[in-house]
């Protein structure tokens, strides 16, 4: 597990892209956690007109699943970086097992939250709180989920949020909870871990994409 604090989208992307392209069967898996500067993200089928009003946050088309989301500082991002076949699980087994660990976070912060069969992520009553986006190549995955801890969330309203028009979304902040986000980050690797039976390794920052 790494803590990487800011980092621009296009570089962690392509370090994922890279590590999943270079690894072998012994490569290890792992868990990214960082935050990106202003950015729209648009996934492999993204509709453009879910982005309704982008103005000067940039646009990057990227190769996850999903439609149209926004991430900027104070939301946490979470990259898992993982053999599916080595871990015996299947793309739909992932989402669950990624919504789960957040649900799980959650709950220690005392919210209840829920997934929703129509549409993958996490939510707080009608609200979405995080999302999800993930690519599966060679038989690996990269990409993952986002939380919304302390961010700005105007921006989710120049975009239809993973495409459906109309569609809220929340912050931990709004909820009430103040904790920070590296902190967030360690408890959420532990919820992951403990889903995939993983025993957790720190890496130092500056081993990061």
């Amino acid at each position: 597990m790494q803590q990487l604090g800011l980092r621009p989208y296009t570089a962690v992307w392509r370090a994922m892209q890279d590590y999943t392209d270079a690894r072998n069967p012994s490569s290890p898996d792992q868990l990214w956690l960082l935050e990106h500067p202003p950015i729209f993200t648009l996934g492999q089928a993204g509709k453009p007109e879910h982005l309704l009003n982008p103005g000067t946050i940039p646009v990057q088309k990227t190769d996850r699943g999903g439609q149209v989301t926004y991430h900027g500082p104070g939301q946490l991002i979470a990259y898992l970086l993982l053999d599916l076949r080595r871990a015996h699980l299947g793309v739909r087994s992932l989402v669950t097992l990624l919504q789960e660990a957040v649900i799980a976070l959650l709950a220690e912060q005392g919210i209840s939250a829920s997934a929703r069969k129509d549409a993958p992520g996490v939510y707080v009553g009608q609200r979405k709180i995080a999302s999800l986006g993930l690519r599966v190549r060679r038989g690996c995955s990269f990409h993952g989920l986002s939380l919304n801890v302390n961010m700005d969330l105007e921006p989710f309203n120049r975009i239809n949020p993973c495409g459906y028009p109309g569609l809220s979304v929340t912050r931990l902040a709004d909820l009430g909870i103040t904790a920070d986000l590296p902190d967030l980050g360690r408890d959420l690797s532990r919820h992951l871990a403990a889903r995939l039976s993983y025993t957790l390794t720190f890496i130092e920052t500056e081993a990061g994409p």
